[in-house]
């Protein structure tokens, strides 16, 4: 009789899942529109040429061994990876009024600032905070917060089905009516997953109730430069709250933008009033860090950092970035002129009016179901899609295959 003989078999995590059934179809017309990872025109992923290039050098630089980092993790990723979130010039920078902390991928990221907060933000081990993460959101937001402790995680309005946009009434009602010092959880850029974004002009209505109604603002920027192809438009809503005198957390991560997935190469940046602030924040942090993983990997750090802080490398690196951004752009206008010239029933404006590496489509959960089961077309039952797994080779199968899903099954 095992120890372990009331252990419940839990779910597996939906997005491999979905990567697991796909390998195992043999339909040889089969598509993949759930992987959360860039793929070239050839279905492949892709390494950047710069992560080749700097990894080369790290190989032939015979001053590098593997002693420990320090405990926040290599000091010049930490810097370099504020720098790109806050601007080079940001006065944040300038007044010593911004920590960093290296993390395990963006998931670190969020999990060091959650068990944080928990910690140390409105009063002393205070878990019945509200944390508010939109509705819908990347399901880690919402387990990670309930897994540092908090008790009370909400929604807010954020997706509006009927208009296949921003609900920013709704969103905005929310802001007003929350708890003072309630945590937001905001998508800097190409939220995952509906791939609406608020404008500027929305993001300075947003700004202005949170700082009236002193709510906190913790960013998630997982897709910088990924997005529209900008660095500094991608961080556009990080730098203005920043500008208006918030204290706030971001959670950056460069498994997108750097295409490292898996060496998990995170950066909490952390902006408060003064140098003071900061440095008791960042104290705290190590010792959740020195339980948490105790020492960082040095490996992505230290090849995002050789990077961003060598200027032929950053410009080799942005012009990479924008490859990738730029074949995204070119998929969605190919799927929304195939559907449009389909005559494909609803409204197909928001494919392009989205932004990042996922379109939320408005399929729901039978027209999902009707694909994956009739023309092996993988993709999340929210009906989100990967606009990476689109290919001149399959984009004609996959419109034809919504355009006959939607018709078909309501």
């Amino acid at each position: 009789m095992s120890l372990f003989r009331d252990v419940p078999l839990t779910a597996p995590v939906a997005v491999f899942k979905l990567t697991a059934d796909f390998r195992e179809d043999p339909a040889p017309n089969k598509v993949n529109l759930g992987v959360g990872a860039y793929r070239t025109d050839e279905g492949k992923p892709w390494v950047l040429p710069v992560v080749k290039k700097v990894e080369k050098m790290i190989v032939e630089d015979n001053s590098l061994n593997h002693e420990y980092l320090p405990i926040l993790g290599l000091p010049e990723f930490r810097s370099s990876a504020s720098k790109i979130a806050l601007g080079e010039d940001s006065p944040a920078i300038l007044e010593k009024r911004v920590g960093a902390v290296q993390c395990l991928g963006g998931t670190g990221a969020l999990k060091i600032g959650a068990e944080f907060l928990r910690r140390w933000y409105n009063g002393n081990n205070n878990t019945k905070t509200p944390v508010y993460v939109s509705a819908p959101t990347w399901e880690n937001h919402n387990a990670v917060f309930a897994n540092a402790g908090f008790e009370d995680i909400r929604p807010y309005k954020y997706w509006d089905a009927q208009k296949r946009g921003l609900d920013l009434s709704g969103f905005l009602g929310d802001l007003e009516s929350a708890p003072e010092h309630s945590i937001f959880v905001l998508h800097a850029c190409a939220h995952n997953p509906t791939g609406t974004d608020p404008n500027q002009d929305e993001w300075k209505q947003i700004a202005e109730v949170m700082k009236r109604r002193s709510l906190f603002a913790f960013f998630d920027s997982a897709y910088q430069g990924f997005a529209s192809g900008n660095l500094e438009k991608d961080a556009w809503a990080v730098r203005f709250f920043v500008s208006q005198g918030f204290e706030i957390f971001c959670a950056q991560s460069f498994s997108k933008n750097f295409g490292l997935y898996n060496e998990r190469v995170g950066n909490l940046t952390v902006v408060a009033k003064d140098e003071d602030n900061v440095n008791r924040v960042l104290s705290q942090m190590e010792k959740i860090v020195r339980i948490t993983w105790s020492n960082p990997p040095s490996q992505g750090a230290r090849l995002v950092a050789i990077t961003l802080t060598t200027p032929e490398l950053f410009n080799e690196w942005k012009d990479n970035v924008k490859t990738m951004a730029d074949r995204v752009l070119l998929m969605r206008a190919e799927l929304k002129a195939r559907l449009l010239s389909l005559g494909t029933p609803g409204t197909w404006e928001h494919i392009t009016q989205q932004i990042g590496m996922f379109s939320f489509t408005g399929l729901n959960p039978k027209q999902v179901e009707y694909l994956v089961k009739e023309k092996h077309i993988y993709l999340m039952a929210s009906g989100r899609i990967n606009m990476c797994g689109l290919t001149t080779k399959n984009i004609d199968y996959v419109a034809e295959s919504i355009h006959e899903a939607v018709t078909r099954v309501q």
